[in-house]
């Protein structure tokens, strides 16, 4: 199909049909890759049925189990691990208004993992038709659930690792304690539950000039921007609010 738009001179459309291929391409490439993934040997078997801290059918706080994430006839379970508190040494400000602005800083909700679960709240009741999805942070379940609240959360699962050691043995939490925005999958078979795969990249290095992108396909902000003449903001961040 050769298409064309209004004003566009023969240069524009050559380069464009150049770039076309490249895009062919890159999407050749991302089926590759997500070929790869769904072929790897089995994953190892979960060491312990973790329990997390969550909400019950009533409302009130209960623990619930890794095995109890995975809802009849889903057998895939994705666990984002949000930064609640957030990294140290991240000085953006926290929420301006609300009980989480009485939060020290650094026992705040990181900026950019507050990003990306605005606009996987808004997936999450298409990605539930198939997966099981949960945000996993480390902060009191009180502190998540009243954050999710001020922040107009409505589809996403929440729930505290704060009385088990989840974060720490998946890659999202450091050896000094501090947390990191890792993304797992696991998989049930009957009564085994393996881990399928999780978002190395952001411990791999990264090329001049980029950051980990590990969650990058997910995420409509910066993609966006991708396909904009400005590109990526080199000298900009996700922020709780914007003046």
């Amino acid at each position: 199909m050769n298409i064309s738009f209004p004003g566009e001179s023969p240069e524009y459309r050559a380069a464009r049909d150049r770039l076309l291929q490249q895009e062919i391409e890159l999407r050749r490439a991302m089926e590759a890759v997500a070929a790869a993934r769904r072929e790897l040997p089995p994953g190892g078997i979960v060491p312990e049925d973790y329990a997390f801290q969550g909400v019950g059918a009533n409302g009130a706080p209960t623990d619930v189990r890794l095995s109890e994430l995975f809802a009849p006839g889903k057998d895939s379970l994705v666990i984002y691990s949000f930064m609640f508190p957030r990294h140290a040494g991240d000085e953006r400000p926290g929420p301006a208004t609300g009980q989480t602005a009485l939060l020290p800083l650094a026992e705040g909700p990181c900026p950019s993992c507050t990003a990306l679960l605005d606009q996987l709240d808004g997936a999450a009741e298409h990605v539930t038709q198939r997966v099981n999805f949960a945000a996993v942070g480390k902060a009191p379940l009180s502190h998540i659930l009243t954050f999710a609240e001020e922040r107009g959360w409505r589809r996403l699962r929440l729930l505290s690792s704060a009385t088990n050691t989840y974060k720490r043995d998946y890659h999202s939490e450091t050896a000094d304690g501090s947390q990191m925005p890792m993304l797992n999958v696991f998989h049930r078979d009957g009564e085994t539950i393996r881990h399928v795969w999780g978002s190395e990249l952001l411990y791999a290095p990264a090329d001049p000039g980029q950051d980990p992108r590990h969650t990058g396909t997910l995420e409509p902000l910066w993609n966006m921007f991708d396909l904009t003449r400005e590109g990526r903001p080199a000298d900009w961040e996700e922020q709780l609010h914007y003046s």
